[in-house]
């Protein structure tokens, strides 16, 4: 059969159209997927809104949740490390005094700064100021300590005597109570307002179950932190070059004093002063799964009641794994990076300049053209296999062998 030009140029120019609209097809299923959320392959639904502000307890459960257990604290939460996900909580930016508890946002201001290969000689007005009543790890004037002892002395004895050589290294009291005000910000920490950075009681210094759960998380990613908060044992200088044992007070990770030890327990710190009560930081791994817990002033038990009412909470989140909707966000009050000049569109590592985001429609349409046009070429390349070409008027002139041999 005799094909001629005009019935040819009608063959390729509907390949030309089928294969454009074919190549322009994806393009437009993206657009269209972008401006419906709803669309198959369209954005995921907005995240429902947070409840941490609401007074009283909240939990979003699916079928098949457990029931969330019975705690008296007056404020507390349940997170998962990873995600910054907020599973459950009471009243979770209600103000309270923290106790050491806040001895958290010490750690993750002061800790970045200070090598802990340095030793340090005491002076007395490095001394000078602790509260009456406060926890000591022994810290003598007039003896010099590596950093790295003082560290263990916090997060161990909750020695108020070594959070005060650690701020006066760190550039003072007021100093340092200041960085670690503006590292609560920065964390989106917003209930919380330093005062002593000890967590002695002070007028007017608060925290709350979101804003610790805030510190005890981050602190989880700082391996320093991590390591001093998981210490169970270590030995301290004394005098005349003798050490002596000190041990970890957070009963939920010893097992002393009748409280059983939590499995999978990998710290965070406790505190306890006569106006905060009893209050916890608690961080656990299981399954690959890590809950950080805050549990701030139980109003019923004795002084252990923190570890129980923080235990319950833990086997309840864990339990929750995937039966839960999240009420709330660890990241939600984080501050956002600085905004800066517009960056280039990001492109994949081994990919062509002009592959970013910003060239889809483009790069469409002009792969759409190249598909055209290599479906013209095809067509082309079959009339001349069939030894037919094309000229004017209509007619076919046969066209001599390709001299590559194909």
């Amino acid at each position: 059969m005799t094909i001629g030009f005009s019935s040819r140029m009608s063959v390729a120019t509907c390949g030309f159209c089928l294969v454009g609209v074919l190549g322009l097809a994806p393009a437009a299923v993206a657009a269209r997927a972008a401006a419906d959320p709803g669309a198959p392959g369209g954005p995921a639904a907005a995240p429902r809104p947070s409840l941490l502000y609401r007074p009283g307890t909240h939990v979003r459960p699916r079928a098949g949740a457990p029931r969330l257990p019975d705690v008296s604290a007056r404020s507390w939460l349940v997170a998962d490390a990873r995600t910054g996900e907020v599973l459950a909580a009471h009243d979770a930016h209600r103000k309270l005094p923290p106790a050491s508890t806040l001895k958290t946002l010490f750690a993750l201001t002061v800790l970045p700064s200070l090598p802990g290969g340095i030793r340090h000689r005491v002076g007395p007005e490095e001394l000078e100021g602790i509260g009456a009543g406060s926890s000591l790890v022994g810290v003598a004037e007039g003896r010099a300590y590596r950093v790295t002892d003082l560290w263990r002395g916090v997060f161990l004895s909750s020695g108020n005597d070594a959070v005060r050589v650690l701020a006066a290294l760190n550039g003072g009291w007021r100093t340092t109570a200041r960085r670690m005000q503006a590292k609560a910000r920065s964390l989106g920490a917003l209930d919380t307002r330093v005062v002593s950075p000890d967590g002695y009681d002070a007028p007017g210094q608060v925290s709350s179950a979101y804003d610790l759960t805030v510190f005890g998380r981050a602190g989880l990613r700082s391996a320093d932190f991590a390591r001093y908060c998981a210490t169970v044992e270590a030995d301290f200088p004394g005098r005349g070059g003798r050490v002596y044992p000190i041990r970890n007070t957070n009963r939920l990770l010893t097992g002393a004093d009748g409280v059983e030890r939590y499995r999978g327990l990998i710290g965070v710190k406790n505190g306890y002063t006569s106006r905060a009560g009893h209050t916890l930081v608690a961080a656990a791994r299981k399954g690959g799964r890590t809950l950080v817990v805050t549990v701030m002033n139980p109003r019923e038990g004795d002084g252990f009641a923190v570890y129980e009412e923080a235990r319950s909470l833990l086997d309840w989140g864990f339990g929750a794994a995937g039966r839960v909707d999240p009420v709330g966000s660890l990241d939600a009050l984080r501050t956002p990076p600085r905004p800066g000049p517009d960056p280039a569109p990001a492109v994949p590592a081994g990919a062509a300049p002009g592959s970013g985001p910003g060239w889809a429609r483009p790069a469409a349409v002009v792969g759409a053209a190249g598909l055209g046009a290599g479906a013209v070429a095809l067509v082309l390349r079959f009339l001349d296999a069939l030894g037919l070409r094309g000229g004017r008027g209509g007619r076919a002139v046969r066209t001599p062998t390709d001299p590559s041999g194909s």
